[in-house]
């Protein structure tokens, strides 16, 4: 029987020594939270060692000579990564002794608290005793620390998931542990700092649709802050961009045709579609300061865009990210919603080459017959919404001098070439394009007529010339 319970007490000795030691090296949890948004790390009383029996300082030379318990690093200057090459400087992590048996031991007689410092290849003191042995100890119990990252270190430093050590050895005997490990642990963790939510964008300019550059819109600054390698993936969140046109008539657009990539390196140039892509020139890395920035961009080609986004009206659709560890383990999602507004714009002009017609009555044909003119292009029409066209005149008879004289306006007639329609001028604006479709720089040849019954009135006429000014103008539909 004495045996059996000897053999039993040896057995728990050991592994109570072995669990002991493990558990006395001092483990940080640093929240991805005080990592991602640079604040300083503090952490709570954190158990160091343990003193079971000691109530005084060691003293040399008749009790006049301190000792003073030290911390000293055995594993270099800096915190090691358990899983690369990575380090931190020990300068990252600051401490300073909270309490000893659950209070602070004396200061006495010049004995004092060192503040927030270091590991160190040197010994570093974590107190200083009293100078001399009746200045007082201090309890027996668990010796505790506070640490500290300051704010400062998250921005220079990078963070990457996992356990960073340094090995660390102090000089008390009968403090335990002798010697114990000091680890940051660092979670796994993506996050999305800054994103546009939305993108607008406004097109006010008939020119934006003659430029041959391929259309660039940013969509802001986007920052990812990381402790994984990550990639970048998009889609879009339909096949379809939506439509709606400035009368209210619904369609849709292929997503096709909008690509994106972003102003650097940092993403390929891909067009969209509805499944996800590794838009991702190479892994984003954890990166001093744990952030990523770049700025994605859309692109349309200018045939593109005057092709699909020319029509007057909202353009929707909606961007999905993904911010993926490269093991495909945390997925961090955002989504961007844009809306084009392509307001309603037209524009007629006249080259100055056409900017006159001329009927010369100088034979009797003329005047029997009458007279007729194509002037070749001499309006060019752009309008981004189904529209028709009117023409009309200042007057309704022709002038002399600036004189209101007794021809009437409705002698001429004007008409498009291609349409059988020709309309009496007159000051009422009468229509001679009809369901236009929307359009961007047609040239439209225009048919002046003078018909034989107008050419006829113009005989016994004073021989001099007659003017009447002619505007075109557009009605949507």
């Amino acid at each position: 029987m004495k045996k059996m319970r000897s053999f039993l007490i040896g057995i728990f000795t050991i592994l109570f020594g072995s669990t002991a030691t493990k558990a006395q090296d001092v483990y940080l949890s640093v929240p991805d939270n005080t990592i991602f948004n640079r604040s300083e790390f503090t952490s709570v009383p954190t158990r160091v060692m343990t003193n079971a029996n000691r109530t005084n300082w060691d003293y040399a030379f008749l009790g006049l000579l301190p000792t003073a318990p030290t911390f000293t690093s055995v594993s270099g200057p800096n915190f090691t990564h358990s899983s690369s090459s990575l380090t931190l400087p020990g300068s990252v992590l600051l401490w300073q002794l909270e309490s000893m048996g659950g209070q602070m031991p004396s200061t006495g007689l010049s004995g004092y608290l060192p503040g927030f410092q270091s590991f160190s290849t040197s010994a570093v003191k974590w107190f200083e005793p009293p100078s001399i042995s009746i200045g007082g100890g201090f309890n027996r119990g668990n010796i505790n620390f506070t640490f500290k990252i300051p704010a400062s270190q998250f921005s220079t430093n990078a963070f990457r998931a996992g356990n960073y050590s340094m090995d660390i050895t102090q000089n008390y005997n009968d403090f335990t542990p002798r010697n114990f490990k000091t680890i940051l642990v660092i979670p796994s963790a993506i996050r999305w700092v800054a994103n546009s939510l939305t993108k607008y964008i406004e097109i006010s300019s008939l020119n934006d649709y003659r430029s041959t550059s391929t259309r660039v819109w940013d969509l802001g600054n986007t920052e990812i802050a990381n402790t994984v390698d990550f990639n970048f993936w998009a889609k879009a969140a339909a096949t379809t961009v939506q439509f709606t046109s400035s009368k209210g008539v619904p369609g849709t657009r292929n997503i096709a045709s909008i690509k994106l990539g972003n102003n650097g390196a940092a993403l390929t140039t891909k067009a969209l579609s509805s499944d996800f892509q590794n838009f991702s020139a190479s892994n984003f890395s954890v990166v001093a300061g744990n952030r990523n920035s770049l700025i994605p961009q859309l692109y349309v080609s200018a045939e593109d865009f005057k092709n699909f986004f020319f029509e007057a009206g909202t353009y929707t659709f909606d961007l999905n990210f993904n911010a993926s560890s490269t093991d495909n383990s945390i997925n961090s999602l955002q989504n961007t919603a844009v809306q084009l507004k392509v307001l309603p714009l037209s524009e007629i002009t006249i080259p100055s080459s056409g900017r006159s017609v001329n009927f010369n009555f100088n034979t009797a044909a003329h005047y029997t017959d009458g007279q007729s003119q194509m002037i070749p292009n001499q309006i060019m029409l752009s309008n981004n919404e189904s529209f028709e066209l009117y023409v009309k005149s200042d007057e309704n008879y022709f002038k002399k001098g600036g004189l209101q004289t007794s021809i009437n306006s409705n002698i001429l007639q004007i008409g498009i070439d291609g349409s059988s329609v020709n309309v009496p001028l007159s000051k009422t604006p009468q229509k001679i394009l009809f369901n236009g479709a929307p359009v961007l720089d047609r040239a439209l040849n225009v048919r002046y007529t003078i018909p034989p019954a107008g050419a006829q009135s113009l005989v016994g006429k004073e021989n001099t010339t007659y003017s009447i000014n002619v505007y075109y103008s557009f009605t949507a539909i």
